[in-house]
């Protein structure tokens, strides 16, 4: 994996975890909110599943708690590494045939699927933060310059 795309998981992993943090830290976390963070998290797995030429054991909107999201994170962290190890070059040109749940047919590279996860789940944080931050709760920061100045 290049090193630019490896960052982008580095910091998709650290946010993920700040956006869980938050939710955690609130009364209960709102459902709306949840429902978005468990979205992106299915759509983490999704996407990776496509990559893996595997079925998904999510669908991209299911309903789980902060419980089942903390361990599908976990999970969708694991093999994101795993695959930072492994996926050479070549690989990252290889293209993927996949069905969206439309069931419409599309064919993409891997490198650009690797991006749109890391674009897509920024945008939903994004829409996580919002919801906390109307609900009375405290948002941490996600943003991708946040991480690096963390890192440094």
């Amino acid at each position: 994996m290049t090193a630019h795309i490896r960052r982008l998981y580095d910091h998709m992993v650290w946010a993920d975890a700040r956006t869980l943090n938050a939710l955690r830290a609130m009364h209960a976390a709102p459902l709306d909110a949840l429902r978005l963070y468990g979205h992106l998290l299915a759509a983490e797995h999704v996407w990776l599943s496509r990559i893996e030429e595997r079925e998904p054991e999510f669908s991209a909107w299911p309903a789980l708690d902060l419980d089942q999201c903390t361990a599908l994170g976990a999970k969708n962290h694991s093999a994101f590494a795993l695959l930072a190890e492994t996926l050479s070059t070549n690989e990252l040109e290889r293209r993927v045939r996949y069905r969206n749940s439309k069931g419409d047919e599309f064919v993409n590279t891997v490198e650009d699927i690797l991006l749109h996860i890391a674009l897509h789940g920024a945008y939903h944080r994004g829409q996580v933060a919002r919801i906390v931050r109307g609900e009375g709760g405290a948002p941490q920061a996600t943003d991708y310059i946040f991480f690096i100045r963390e890192r440094s």
